[in-house]
């Protein structure tokens, strides 16, 4: 089953292109991570596919809804945790997740299970009344994602949500990330670390909005005959600015 699907998606903010025709399918069940320098469109490609931006041409559907025609029932489906998810410092870790179950309407009589089922995989539990404040910052990225799946969504969007955490709690996150495809949630991820992209079942190589590359990271990498996906992607940009 596709989950995602764009189709000439295009996002221009005045003279700049921060989209251009963006084509794209994605597989349930799968990880699939975009990776590109700042300013690449990583993050203006996920508020396109989250409905919070509108596309200035083209069209795009996540788990079967319209991101334009269909934004209010999109919601339902899907989480997207952003580079600066709000997460409430005066409020201890399981009172934010109630908070966001609130938010999404989750029903009393399912919430404790999902609750005890999310801090339990999270390894947030000997935590949960600790003070989000408190928490070290890849705890913090736990809890945040802990409070966008409490309504069991089923794409993920995560704009970099291991930016500037340590590389334990780094592995720790994916490894939550992994047991989510358990339940068959469809992961779009945005990161800036080449060896989190080496993960992902297949990665995007965005530049100055255009979608370089999209395959498996050992496909591009046997592509561009070199070892690492850092080595690949700056062969590949090379190849596209000596145009």
């Amino acid at each position: 089953m596709i989950t995602i699907k764009t189709d000439g998606l295009t996002k221009n903010f005045a003279s700049l292109v921060a989209v251009d025709n963006l084509n794209l399918q994605i597989e349930q069940g799968e990880i699939f991570g975009l990776v590109g320098p700042d300013g690449a469109g990583k993050s203006t490609t996920m508020r396109l596919l989250t409905g919070i931006l509108d596309p200035t041409s083209g069209e795009a559907w996540v788990y079967n809804k319209h991101t334009v025609k269909e934004a209010e029932p999109l919601k339902e489906c899907i989480a997207y945790m952003s580079q600066r998810f709000g997460l409430y410092e005066e409020l201890t870790v399981i009172e934010n997740i109630n908070f966001y179950a609130d938010v999404y309407g989750v029903v009393r009589e399912k919430r404790a299970e999902s609750i005890d089922r999310l801090l339990g995989f999270s390894g947030l539990l000997p935590f949960k009344q600790r003070l989000a404040g408190k928490l070290s910052g890849g705890m913090k990225q736990k809890l945040g994602l802990a409070c966008a799946l409490i309504h069991t969504p089923k794409v993920l969007f995560l704009d970099e949500p291991t930016n500037g955490v340590d590389p334990v709690s780094r592995r720790d996150f994916w490894k939550i990330l992994y047991g989510l495809l358990k339940e068959k949630v469809t992961i779009f991820c945005s990161t800036c670390y080449l060896d989190e992209a080496e993960r992902c079942h297949r990665v995007g190589l965005m530049h100055k909005g255009k979608l370089l590359r999209c395959d498996t990271p050992d496909a591009i990498k046997n592509e561009c005959k070199v070892k690492t996906l850092e080595e690949a992607f700056i062969t590949i940009i090379k190849e596209y600015e000596s145009r």
